[in-house]
Order: structure tokens, then C-alpha cells, then sequence
């Protein structure tokens, strides 16, 4: 049975990390709970700023006699669950809790179109969220995209004062292991390979992202084999991008027999956007809402930050940051979209034993102008791509985030284009993808404080 908040009033809990779920966290037990002992577990970095007399901060790591110490931990998404001490603790009887699984259990009436995916989770959340909106809808857009579900905890559902009537909540890999929710409608845009530093192997992975759809209502996936396979036995699903749903064909976007939205109105670039699009209106039609009628709402949607964001150009060479890739697989369709276009791409960052074997096939075959590894795998991913065949391609090697940019300067031509795309997380320099993306722009001779702001999160 899911924890609620009033099940913490009278036992001893703790935080550990203080991300911006920790944050949230403490500030929900604060307004609830003004002077209940509290211990924190963060860094030195982290409890600079934090005044709180009811809290205890300890700086140093915990083992599992120190979790022991605590009837409920609320642990962050970024603590795996398969490495010590986690599993020692919860064997000892310690009850860990997430911010998601505390949002769902005190919101067991809400109506949640609840997204993720190993690409694209991001875009699809918003824009079901703003196409809702523009039909009408009362909507929160929130959850992994920026906006914790704790900063909105308070918040009534639908019909009651300051309540939406929806909530379009983006789930990592992460959060949906556990979240413990029930979805009025669960969204799986595609699964890959991914965060194998976090989930030890890629059956925890597939089984962490498919947890989504244990409790929900209706079931949203995408026209691929594994996925497929592994929703078949899920009575309510939906499968967008084949031929009797909703689908990319004859350069429209379709529901069924019926063109919807011509490809050449659409705000995003690439085949993978086109698909975004059609998983965003197949949630909306699986949600009850009428999205044929709808769909013409995606033409004014705005792309988010740091997914194949044109910059504009400097000294002819045009920069576009797609920091947000963070999969060779992402990589990839980040090529394609530029396709015909002279293109060198900056990839690598932190290694989290991701094969890129498949990156180095594609561009063997489709090779762009150049590539700059760096990162921490940088030297990983170009022993794959020397391994394979580098001669349609120049390929260049940097010891740093600014000297790779420098080296694909000097091998772009005037009239090409220099995409961040790097295919991997960006732990290894950066705190996140969007840090990593405004450094690009700082250092390509943009604004870095015009590039970052998501429009559309919380409620509208």
C-alpha cells in the first residue's frame, strides 16, 4: 500500500538527496509538518544554503545502519534501488518512498495522462499539454520535464478550486520504478537502451519503464517489436505509428485512412518529431478527447530547448544544440533530420557502458562531414567508429567540452553546421543537459539565458 503524507506525521523519516525532487520534498514536509525532526542526507554543496532548525544534515553518504535508523526514506530518482545500500536497508524493513509515489497516492482521483520513453518523452508531454490547452483544457504539465509534482502537491484535482483538469506528467526511467501509480492513461513512446549505470542490467531497465503501465486505465505504446511483445497482453492498448492508428505516411500525418496535418506544418524538425506527434495525439484520442479535431493545435506548438535547437548562425557556420540526446539512438535521428546538409557532430559525455556499435553502423553508411568525440567515452565511441570505417567521414578526437567545440570549427566549412548532439549523459562536465546545452551556446557566441526556458510548465 502507497504511502500518503499524513503516514509520516508520527514516524521517523528521512531525505536523501536534494536534487530538485529532495527540495520539493522537504519543502511538502515543512508546510505539512513545520517542526518534525527531519534528517537530510546531501552534499557539502547542497546544504550551503539551507536553514531549517527541525532538520538534520549529514553530508557524508549513508550506509545501511544509517538508513536503518528511519522508518521512511524518501529517495530521490537519481539513487539507484540495485546498488548497496539500498537493498540492504529495505531487507532490514526500512520503507523508501518517492516524491512521484507520494504525489499519486494523496491524488488517487486525478485525471493523468502519465509519459515516458527512452526519446521523446519530453516533446510529447508538451505537447499533449498544449494542445489540451488550446482546446480548452484546464492543464498541469510537470514531472520529470522541470517541474517536480511535489511543487504542485497542494493543488486540488479535477473540480476543485485551482485544480486542472488534467495533469501531463513526464516520467523518467527512474520515477516510473517508483512511482507506484495508476494512470488514466500511460504512454510508452519506445524503449531502448539506456542509464545501464543506474539499472545494472537492461531487464531492469525494460521492467522499470514497463511499470508504468501496471495500474493504468489505458495504454499508449509505439509500433516497436519489444515493446509490442511485451505490452501484448494489456487489453486497453493503443499502438500509434502503424497503419490502423495514428501514423506517419505520404508525408502527412494520418489517423488511419484520414490525413490529418501535412508533415510540412509541423513546428519540429525530423522523422522522429513526426512521430512524437502522432504518439501526443494518439494520448490525447486514448485520454477521450477528440484529437483529429485537435491535432491542427500542434502546428503553433513551440520546440523545447536543447532538441535540435537552431541557434542561428556565427561566421557562416550554423550551430544547432540537441543536448538533450542522450542515446546513440537519439544521435541518430538527430543525423537524419539534417540529412543532405554538411554536418559535423560533437558526441560523447558520461560513459555508462551504452553500445554504440549501432551509431557507428549508421554513419559507416551514412556519414556525416566530421565527428569530435570527447566526453568520457569519447575514446570508447571512436575506437567503435575506427573499428568499423571512417573514411567517408573526418573523424577527431578532444580532451575537453570547449576544444571539442574548436575542433569542429576548424572542420566545418562555411554554409555547414555544428550539432551538439553527444549521444550520452552529461554527468562527466555538466550537472544536466541543459547546462551542458547553454555552454555550447556561450561558447559557439550566443546568449546562454535565451535558449533554456520550457514554455508551459505548471498550470494553464
Amino acid at each position: 500500500m502507497s504511502l500518503r503524507l499524513s503516514d509520516l506525521a508520527k514516524v521517523r523519516v528521512a531525505i536523501w538527496g536534494y536534487g530538485r525532487e529532495g527540495r520539493s520534498a522537504l519543502a511538502v514536509l515543512r508546510r505539512r509538518f513545520p517542526e518534525k525532526p527531519v534528517t537530510l542526507f546531501c552534499s557539502e554543496a547542497e546544504a550551503t544554503n539551507i536553514v531549517d532548525e527541525a532538520t538534520t544534515i549529514i553530508t557524508a553518504p549513508p550506509d545501511a545502519d544509517e538508513l536503518r535508523r528511519f522508518d521512511v526514506v524518501i529517495k530521490s530518482p537519481g539513487i539507484s534501488p540495485y546498488k548497496a545500500p539500498f537493498p540492504e536497508a529495505e531487507a532490514a524493513g526500512v520503507r523508501f518512498t518517492s516524491g512521484s509515489a507520494l504525489w499519486f497516492a494523496e491524488h488517487p482521483a486525478a485525471h493523468t495522462i502519465c509519459v515516458t520513453g527512452t526519446k521523446g518523452k519530453s516533446t510529447v508531454s508538451a505537447l499533449v499539454a498544449h494542445v489540451l490547452r488550446k482546446g480548452g483544457a484546464r492543464v498541469a504539465l510537470t514531472g520529470n520535464i522541470g517541474l517536480s509534482l511535489l511543487d504542485l502537491f497542494d493543488l486540488g484535482d479535477a473540480g476543485q478550486p485551482g485544480g486542472p483538469d488534467w495533469w501531463v506528467i513526464e516520467l523518467s526511467s527512474f520515477q516510473t520504478r517508483d512511482f507506484d501509480g495508476a494512470p488514466t492513461v500511460a504512454v510508452i513512446n519506445n524503449l531502448y537502451e539506456e542509464h545501464l549505470d543506474w539499472h545494472e542490467t537492461r531487464e531492469h531497465y525494460a521492467a522499470d519503464k514497463l511499470a508504468i503501465a501496471t495500474r493504468a486505465q489505458r495504454l499508449v505504446v509505439g509500433d516497436q517489436p519489444a515493446l509490442l511483445a511485451a505490452t501484448a497482453a494489456n487489453p486497453s492498448r493503443a499502438v500509434f505509428g502503424r497503419d490502423d492508428g495514428w501514423h506517419v505516411a505520404d508525408a502527412a500525418i494520418r489517423r488511419a485512412d484520414l490525413a490529418v496535418l501535412p508533415l510540412s506544418t509541423l513546428p519540429l524538425p525530423g522523422a522522429h518529431n513526426a512521430q512524437n506527434v502522432c504518439a501526443a495525439l494518439a494520448a490525447i484520442e486514448a485520454a477521450g478527447f477528440n484529437a483529429t479535431a485537435l491535432a491542427q493545435h500542434v502546428k503553433t506548438f513551440n520546440a523545447l530547448p536543447h532538441r535540435l535547437q537552431s541557434l542561428g548562425a556565427r561566421d557562416g557556420i550554423e550551430y544547432i544544440n540537441d543536448s538533450i540526446a542522450t542515446t546513440p539512438y537519439a544521435t541518430i535521428e538527430a543525423l537524419r533530420s539534417l540529412e543532405g546538409r554538411e554536418v559535423t557532430v560533437i558526441v560523447g559525455g558520461f560513459d555508462r557502458g551504452v553500445d554504440w556499435s549501432v551509431f557507428a553502423d549508421f554513419v559507416a553508411s551514412h556519414p556525416p562531414h566530421a565527428i569530435v568525440a570527447t566526453g568520457a567515452n569519447g575514446e570508447r565511441i571512436a575506437a567503435a567508429l575506427v573499428a568499423r570505417a571512417t573514411a567517408g567521414f573526418t573523424l577527431a578526437r578532444a580532451r575537453s567540452f570547449d576544444e571539442a567545440l574548436t575542433r569542429a570549427q576548424a572542420l566545418t566549412r562555411e554554409h555547414g553546421i555544428i550539432v551538439l548532439s553527444p549521444g550520452a549523459p552529461s554527468f562527466d562536465s555538466f550537472r544536466d543537459y541543459a547546462e551542458r546545452g547553454r555552454e555550447f551556446a556561450r561558447l559557439a557566441g550566443f546568449d546562454p539565458a535565451t535558449i533554456s526556458q520550457i514554455e508551459g510548465l505548471g498550470v494553464a
